[in-house]
């Protein structure tokens, strides 16, 4: 029995035509780069700790590591990341249209997730650059009540003729996700349909919190370190200039008779 193949490159070249076809009408398609010729397909804290949850999971490990292919060879296309929602187009043997439908993180969940972090987020930057304690790093990335989704939370649709639950065009899309993350963290926050500020604002507060408990006041606490001000210097005053007084016109003379 012979089986009639079509050559990759033809393929290829095919999905290619199809592709200017959709520019053409308007549809924009960027393929998401991903790392060629590395071990590692993430590089951050928040890439690499979204993929470990995903493969965590025993319902998706016989899927992933076609998906992982697929998105090394650059055929995850136009991958957008909201609200409780991914989208993106795949290129398999023909382009297939995937999402992947993720519930909002439970405010309770989210609400003890902020408790739990109050004082250990530096600032933003320390935040969405992954330099945390390893405190809340387990805290972010428990697989229960952390940060990530669980498998129960996440619902899979594509245009592919797979019936599989997880296709391998959706595993290309998932670990699309953790790339995305490596330079646009906050948009796990997105995802999950919670504001990363309030964890700032939580360690903030905790500051302050335990200033007040310590001293009941501010009497004797460096107020340059707490406001980001050098009081022991002396602002100059300008004061301002003296305005001279026009001196009064000299009343005319009258004229005698």
């Amino acid at each position: 029995m012979s089986w009639d193949y079509e050559d990759a490159q033809e393929r290829k070249e095919r999905l290619q035509r199809e592709i200017e076809k959709r520019k053409k009408r308007g549809e924009k398609f960027q393929a998401l780069e991903a790392p060629a010729g590395q071990k590692k397909l993430c590089t951050t804290f928040w890439g690499q700790a979204w993929c470990r949850n995903l493969e965590a999971y025993q319902v998706y490990e016989s899927r992933l590591p076609r998906g992982r292919s697929y998105l090394r060879q650059g055929k995850v296309y136009n991958l957008e990341i909201e609200p409780g929602n991914l989208s993106a187009v795949v290129a398999g043997s023909e382009l297939y249209d995937t999402s992947v439908t993720i519930k909002p993180l439970p405010k309770e969940q989210w609400m003890q997730i902020v408790e739990s972090s109050a004082g250990q987020v530096g600032s933003m930057l320390d935040l969405l650059a992954g330099k945390l304690g390893d405190g809340l790093m387990k805290v972010l990335t428990a697989p229960d009540e952390g940060l990530f989704p669980k498998p129960k939370e996440i619902r899979f649709n594509c245009s592919c003729p797979d019936h599989a639950d997880m296709c391998k065009h959706v595993a290309a899309v998932l670990y699309g996700v953790g790339v995305l993350l490596d330079t646009k963290p906050e948009l796990l926050f997105t995802l999950r349909g919670v504001d990363q500020a309030e964890l700032l604002s939580n360690a903030s507060n905790a500051a302050i919190t335990e200033l007040s408990a310590d001293s009941g006041e501010l009497t004797g606490a460096d107020l340059s370190a707490i406001f980001g001000i050098d009081l022991a210097t002396e602002i100059p005053i300008e004061e301002p200039a003296l305005v001279k007084a026009k001196p009064a016109k000299k009343a005319a003379k009258k004229k005698m008779k």
